[in-house]
Formats: structure tokens, C-alpha cells, sequence
């Protein structure tokens, strides 16, 4: 169960915004990192037991902010102690496996605390019909990218795991599956690593870029292609941008069935700001015509959104400002003033939340 825990811990702390351990952001060498901890985890039958948790593995730390912070070698082992075994045993339980949802919280640089949960799956384990055993935990950590220079550090919180105890023939035994909330005990240092990343992003400066993306209208059951242009300039850890859009036309159809064109204007409203893993953006929608079956709906060329959008964007791995990538998000279109006599109609069609908008930016 401990195991599950950990492994999320050292994914969290990845997944999140990719931390490294010890010490100041040195060359990408790797750095070995072992935590032992204890957990009180309650058990079917016997109640409350303490399970020793050890986690293991290497971490390449990058050298300045926006670098790529790797893992590898991970091994998480959960010691139970003879009690549990014992305990299980008194249902004829001959092995035990499930998953876990641990917690932790990541703080990077001046960023606010950011918890975490990630999904662990537990190995398959022979239950002894007495004495300790260890459990095994496997998964997937990404490499990340750290935004922010500064401190940054991955605290342990508790955890949750979902057992399940089988028969030696495979069948469940007379428990079934069981969760069992965890809590760290008292008087142990939850932080599982820390360091601090100094320096500017690699490449910094100024990036211009050929845009292409996508947006869907939910309201409309239509995708949208476009095209344009991008600049951004890189400092602090951040940057701030601008883009044009070139106008572009979208064919939508009216309840599933009845089809409609209309054109489309995209004009950004403050400037565009954001990280290496983030961006937002703030835009206005123009429809200076529309048409259903063919037949103009709108045609007054300040039809456009009543406030402007703010769309808020996450880069794809391996974005890099100085070779672009891909970012993905979602927005909410606001109703539309000034489309003459079919304003609130138009408003209708258009107003939706959860539309998404995906940029690629090339160089």
C-alpha cells in the first residue's frame, strides 16, 4: 500500500512541474535519492497497522529554468508487517494487489502550492502465512519542465489505496476489495526533495512564429482550422506576446442538421502572458456575417463578443519558446452585441462554455 504512495509521490512531483532533488539546479547528472518513511494504515480484522515505506530512485536535475527534469530507476517497496499478514491469512487470502491515489504538494519557485493526486498500481504479491512481506508499486513519470526559478519542493501528504485479497485459486475471499485511508506519522520531514533552480531559460529573448490551430464550438458541433502569426519575449521565467489571427470562416449546422457559414475574427485584448508550461490568453470574437441555408442572418461588421475571452493554455511536452510546440486549452464564448435584429438570436447560437482551442506555434 505504502508503496502505491510513494511511487505517486515521486509522479506527482514530476507530473507537476518536475522537480529536482538537493541542492542547487547543477549539470543533468544523476542524483540518487532514497526516503524511508512510516504510514498508519487500518486493515480489515486487526485495525490500525504502521507499514515502512522506501523509495528509491535517480533524478536528472536541469541547470536553468524552463530545462527538463527527468526520472528514472524508480522503486517504491512497502514493508507489511507480520500482523497484516496473519490477519489476511484468517480469510485464506493468498495474495494481494489493487491501485492507490496518493497526495502530495508541489511548490516551484514563487508559484502558489499545487496538490497533487497520481494513480498506482500495485503488483501482484504472495501473502506469507506469517511474517513481514514487502509490496511492489510500478508507473510512469513523465519528464517535465520547471517554469520557475527559486526553491522548489514535493511534500508527502496521506494516501489511499484499494486492496483486493484473493484465494489461492484466484477467488475473492470473504472481505472482498477494501480501502484503506493512510496518514503519514507524526515527527518524520515530508519533504521528498528539494533544490533551488536559478537562471534564465535557455535560448531566452525574442521568438517569432507561424501559427496554425483549431478551435471547436461546442454550441455549433463544428471544429474551426486557422492560421497566423505569434511573438513572444522571453524574461524572469516568463514572457508576454502577441498574436493575429487571420480571418477564417466556420461552417457549423444548427441542431445537428441545418448548416450555416459564418465568418469569423479573432482579435487579442492585452497582451499574451505565460511560462514555459503555460499560457493566457485574452481575445475578441467578431461574426461580421453569418448565414443560415444560405440566407444572411448578420451582416453588421461590429458583431462581436460583448467581453473579451481569456482562454487559459497548457504546452504539450517538449514545447520549448525557442523551437515552438503545441499548446492546448478551453474557453468560454460570451454572448455577442451589435448583429442588428437577430443580436439575441446570434447570442444563442454562440454563448458556450467548455469550447477548446489548441495553438501550435513554428518557427
Amino acid at each position: 500500500m505504502k508503496t502505491r504512495f510513494l511511487f505517486m509521490v515521486a509522479a506527482a512531483a514530476l507530473a507537476a512541474v518536475g522537480i529536482a532533488p538537493t541542492a542547487t539546479a547543477a549539470p543533468a547528472k544523476p542524483v540518487p535519492v532514497d526516503k524511508k518513511l512510516s504510514f498508519t494504515c487500518p486493515f480489515p480484522l486487526i485495525g490500525l497497522q504502521k507499514l515502512d515505506v522506501e523509495v528509491k530512485a535517480n533524478f536528472e536535475v536541469p541547470d536553468a529554468v524552463g530545462g527538463a527534469f527527468k526520472t528514472s530507476d524508480l522503486a517504491i517497496a512497502v514493508t507489511v508487517p507480520d500482523k497484516a499478514a496473519r490477519g489476511l491469512n484468517l480469510v485464506d487470502a493468498a495474495t494481494i494487489e489493487g491501485t492507490a491515489k496518493a497526495g502530495v504538494t508541489l511548490t516551484n519557485g514563487d508559484g502558489k502550492p499545487l496538490p497533487l493526486q497520481l494513480p498506482l498500481t500495485v503488483a501482484k504479491t504472495d501473502i506469507p502465512k506469517t511474517g513481514n512481506f514487502t509490496t511492489n508499486a510500478t508507473g510512469a513519470v513523465p519528464t517535465v519542465n520547471l517554469p520557475k526559478p527559486g526553491k522548489t519542493t514535493l511534500v508527502i501528504g496521506d494516501f489511499t489505496t484499494r486492496l483486493t485479497p484473493k484465494k489461492a485459486d484466484g477467488s475473492f475471499t470473504g472481505i472482498g476489495a477494501f480501502t484503506s485511508d493512510c496518514t503519514l506519522d507524526a515527527g518524520q520531514d515530508p519533504v521528498l526533495l528539494s533544490f533551488d533552480l536559478g537562471g534564465e531559460p535557455p535560448g531566452g529573448g525574442s521568438h517569432d512564429y507561424k501559427v496554425s490551430g483549431r478551435t471547436e464550438l461546442k454550441s455549433l458541433g463544428s471544429t474551426a482550422p486557422f492560421t497566423g502569426k505569434a511573438a513572444i519575449t522571453e524574461g524572469d521565467g516568463g514572457f508576454t506576446g502577441t498574436f493575429a489571427i487571420d480571418p477564417m470562416t466556420v461552417d457549423f449546422r444548427l441542431f445537428g442538421f441545418i448548416p450555416g457559414t459564418a465568418s469569423a475574427r479573432i482579435t487579442q485584448q492585452g497582451p499574451a502572458t505565460g511560462d514555459r508550461t503555460t499560457a493566457h490568453l485574452g481575445f475578441t470574437v467578431g461574426l461580421p456575417s453569418i448565414s443560415v441555408l444560405g440566407l444572411p442572418v448578420s451582416g453588421d461588421p461590429a458583431c462581436t463578443t460583448e467581453t473579451p475571452v481569456k482562454a487559459d493554455l497548457v504546452a504539450e511536452q517538449g514545447f520549448d519558446p525557442a523551437t515552438g510546440g503545441t499548446l492546448n486549452g478551453t474557453y468560454s464564448l460570451p454572448a455577442v452585441a451589435n448583429c442588428g435584429m437577430f443580436t439575441s438570436y446570434v447570442s444563442s447560437l454562440a454563448k458556450s462554455d467548455g469550447n477548446t482551442l489548441s495553438f501550435t506555434l513554428a518557427v
